[in-house]
């Protein structure tokens, strides 16, 4: 019987440095290259797409962001896999949606006329949601895009407020707009486009999303989009678990199993336990430099599995919230030993939770330093708190 092959945890600490892009010697050229390599860039928070790609984009600028989400739209910003935000390449877009994101339509879809029916807005629930559907779209084929503001203003039905979370502490009044523009952006039908206001505004003009791309998303079959988000997670974030992949893309263990064969993905031994690997991606990495980095609140190289003990250390209680949301992190060499903030005089603080190198410490520092002159008097204030970013501010 030929023996597993075996992928230590130094092995996946390397693959970090060069497929994150997190060593300096591995930078990206620009944002395009990071989404794809990253298979989507987490983009819950405005924030964490900005110092995401500053800390793996080589001489990044703000215009440059800007510049690929609006102007030369080569990077678009979508729901995805968990009801996530991520900016991704215009190629995996397509893929994105039909493999993970249309079973969240289809449940929004659900959920939509359920509110309105408690909201005993008409007796023909169906026909009342088509309609505002309809002017929805309409109007922004007219208008070439819009806020949800400026829409309702269009669009009468956006007004009529829905309860939502019903019988829970979460419980309060939303407006139609939001769960309408919510369901129409995950069935791929329109996309964010510039935000209102700073780079930091979550007020975005949404637009048709075949006026945005000049086509509509692409449509591959459903096995073949998520075979191909199995095989982007292994290249990218793997080796990891059946459990890591099931998470990421939010998929049934029916589902995830099925898509993991479709790639002949491969059984490893990791120092934790059985992982998968794709069959030509078990060579050891290249050499073992140095690296520092501080990654914002939801990154994605910390958001990026499920099981994390590998990298996160004994600091997941200190580092994340109790929903499982990652808060600001600093890294070296591929593992996690603290955590950072920004005060409201603009510093930039951090914490060391366990010893690092003078090297080390001294790259912490200057990474610290060079985020504080990035951001100027812009001020970040991660969307989900967590423990070590409150003690700090």
């Amino acid at each position: 019987m030929t023996a597993q092959p075996t992928i230590d945890t130094a092995e996946r600490r390397r693959r970090l440095a060069v497929r994150h892009h997190l060593a300096a010697a591995s930078r990206a050229a620009d944002v395009t290259e990071l989404a794809r390599d990253l298979a989507g860039i987490h983009a819950t928070d405005p924030a964490s797409v900005y110092l995401g790609a500053l800390a793996r984009v080589r001489n990044l600028k703000h215009e440059d962001i800007a510049r690929a989400l609006y102007d030369d739209r080569s990077v678009l910003k979508i729901l995805g896999m968990r009801r996530t935000m991520f900016v991704v390449p215009r190629d995996l877009a397509g893929t994105i949606n039909v493999g993970a994101t249309r079973a969240i339509a289809s449940g929004e879809r659900k959920r939509l006329l359920q509110m309105v029916e408690r909201a005993n807005v008409d007796k023909d629930v169906g026909r009342w949601v088509s309609t505002v559907e309809k002017e929805t779209v309409d109007a922004l084929d007219e208008l070439g895009e819009a806020t949800a503001a400026e829409l309702t203003k269009r669009v009468p039905g956006l007004r009529v407020q829905v309860l939502f979370g019903e019988g829970t502490k979460w419980a309060g009044k939303v407006g139609v707009s939001t769960r309408m523009l919510f369901l129409l952006a995950a069935e791929g039908r329109i996309v964010r486009g510039r935000p209102r206001g700073t780079w930091l505004s979550s007020m975005y003009a949404w637009a048709p999303m075949d006026r945005w791309l000049g086509k509509p998303l692409d449509e591959p079959p459903m096995d073949d989009a998520q075979a191909d988000l199995v095989r982007r997670w292994l290249r990218t974030f793997g080796p990891g678990t059946r459990r890591d992949i099931q998470w990421w893309t939010g998929w049934t263990v029916a589902t995830t199993k099925k898509a993991i064969a479709a790639v002949g993905a491969v059984e490893v031994e990791l120092e934790d336990g059985p992982g998968l690997a794709l069959p030509d991606d078990l060579e050891p990495t290249a050499g073992g430099v140095a690296w520092v980095a501080l990654l914002p609140a939801l990154d994605t190289t910390t958001m990026g599995w499920f099981e994390r003990s590998w990298y996160m250390g004994d600091h997941v209680m200190r580092l994340f919230d109790r929903n499982g949301n990652a808060g600001p992190t600093i890294w070296v060499d591929g593992r996690v030993f603290g955590g950072w903030a920004q005060r409201k005089s603009g510093e930039i603080v951090y914490r060391l939770l366990e010893d690092v190198s003078a090297a080390s410490k001294k790259g912490v520092d200057a990474e610290a330093a060079r985020i504080e002159e990035w951001l100027g008097d812009s001020r970040i204030i991660p969307r989900f708190r967590t423990p070590l970013e409150v003690e700090l501010v």
